[in-house]
């Protein structure tokens, strides 16, 4: 992780660091502490703040007194995740209202915060992918551009319809999935914080391929671009494993405060692939390779 000094975002004047984000890609409302247009912007990149979803701290105010008590991450990740099973009662799904003996309802029932994750692991264009680019776009109000393809556009209407089907079949009938994915974002913004409290940045790689029209929005110089990412993108701490998935290769600094999920932060997830799940906006990213 790097702080504020040692960031490598420009701070160069001549850069236009109050660069905004288009109106067709933010919610002019949110759930979070700050608006989409602010947290989406170049200047959040360079001067992050903390990013907090409206209500949780203070709802699961119990579970934080419960992990403060505990020194290791091992520790503090199984009481979380006996906190989620308990609280969502993700092992007694009647008991949440699932309506017992109906085996398509079950298997809604079942698509909780873990499977979310998985399912982005395998494939972020997935429905589980589709369920947490909505949530992006409830809670920090940053709008989906892509997924299985570019959905915006008056030739795109299809795309968008398919990534409209994706996200209501993956929230249907579910358990309070949604809040289940608020506090999946505040536990790893609270162990984020835990490791490295002055941290304001992490450096970050990804693979690529090319960049569409309207997402490159200035190039700075033969390295350096200022790039509109989609609201919600997978990176790596690896820049090996990054190379994996593009002919060129990005580093960024991405703000704490963007970082939705990382495999880690759990036990269980696939921890070789080191994947970090990034909120989007404007950033100002160097093109390595």
């Amino acid at each position: 992780m790097t702080n504020a000094a040692s960031c490598t975002v420009s701070n160069n004047p001549h850069i236009p660091c109050d660069l905004r984000l288009p109106r067709e890609t933010y919610w002019p409302i949110n759930h979070c502490n700050l608006p989409a247009a602010i947290l989406g912007g170049l200047t959040f990149q360079r001067h992050p703040a903390p990013l907090l979803i409206d209500g949780v701290a203070e709802l699961h105010a119990r579970m934080f007194r419960l992990l403060a008590a505990l020194d290791e991450p091992e520790a503090r990740a199984r009481q979380f995740m006996d906190y989620m099973t308990v609280y969502f009662r993700l092992e007694a799904l009647e008991e949440a209202g699932l309506t017992p003996g109906r085996s398509k309802a079950k298997l809604r029932g079942r698509a909780d915060y873990l499977r979310m994750v998985r399912g982005w692991a395998f494939d972020p264009n997935s429905q589980e992918g589709a369920v947490l680019k909505s949530w992006v776009e409830s809670r920090f109000g940053l709008l989906t551009r892509y997924h299985n393809g570019l959905i915006e556009g008056d030739d795109r209407h299809d795309a968008w319809l398919h990534y409209q089907e994706a996200r209501s079949h993956g929230l249907y009938n579910t358990n309070a999935l949604e809040a289940q994915l608020d506090l999946l974002y505040t536990y790893c913004q609270y162990e984020l914080h835990r490791s490295q409290p002055d941290a304001l940045h992490l450096s970050l790689y990804r693979g690529f391929n090319q960049f569409s029209d309207d997402q490159m929005l200035v190039k700075l110089d033969r390295r350096r671009l200022i790039v509109l990412l989609n609201n919600l993108s997978s990176f790596s701490v690896n820049r090996e494993r990054a190379e994996e998935f593009g002919d060129h290769l990005l580093r960024v600094q991405v703000p704490i405060s963007k970082i939705f999920f990382y495999n880690r932060v759990l036990p269980g997830m696939l921890k070789g692939e080191d994947e970090y799940v990034v909120i989007g906006g404007i950033y100002e990213v160097e093109r390595l390779a």
